[in-house]
């Protein structure tokens, strides 16, 4: 009886601790270099800054100036086309706006703000997207005349958008910097 007494208070002893609680769910807390940039000229109509993080790709060599900015750390990039503008201006600029519409099935938000810069001769828009969008920004710049220029972020990952957040945002500060450099030749 002493012994089942004594085991019993062991027991009880032992029991005394907090209860186990599942752990709660985690998030990464994802930090990227801070960028630094570099004027990048090629063998097209235009020059911007590009951030050292990015590698240039050119993938299509009968479209010289359609250009990949590759970020291999985020598994993002950021593709660019360029289009000379002959008597079209009005039939790219309805393609362009189109570009972030393709994504409102998904999206929770689309923001279009507009872009002028007149030292540069640019001017356009810049769509930021919300949700599980399969592009989270776009953009296309424009001197109206000659030159016409779209971009777009995209993941190589299903798009969770709590998941990619970080990496959009820090992207989407890229191309708005790209957007601020942009030079028309």
């Amino acid at each position: 009886m002493r012994k089942s007494v004594l085991v019993l208070l062991l027991v009880l002893s032992a029991s005394c601790g907090e209860s186990p609680q599942p752990k709660p769910s985690g998030f990464l807390a994802l930090t990227y270099d801070t960028s630094s940039f570099k004027q990048v000229e090629f063998d097209c109509p235009f020059s911007f800054e590009k951030n050292s993080a990015a590698e240039v790709d050119i993938k299509n060599p009968n479209r010289p100036c359609w250009i990949n900015l590759n970020y291999p750390k985020m598994n993002a990039k950021i593709y660019l086309t360029y289009s000379p503008v002959n008597n079209n201006l009005r039939e790219l600029l309805i393609d362009a706006q189109k570009l972030p519409e393709k994504h409102t099935i998904k999206a929770d938000l689309i923001e279009a703000s507009i872009y002028q810069n007149e030292k540069n001769k640019t001017s356009g828009n810049f769509y930021e997207v919300e949700g599980d969008a399969a592009s989270q920004a776009q953009f296309y710049l424009t001197d109206s005349t000659s030159h016409f220029l779209t971009g777009a972020i995209y993941f190589e990952a299903k798009p969770n958008y709590d998941s990619i957040l970080p990496a959009a945002h820090y992207l989407k500060r890229d191309i708005r910097h790209l957007m601020e450099t942009l030079k028309w030749k």
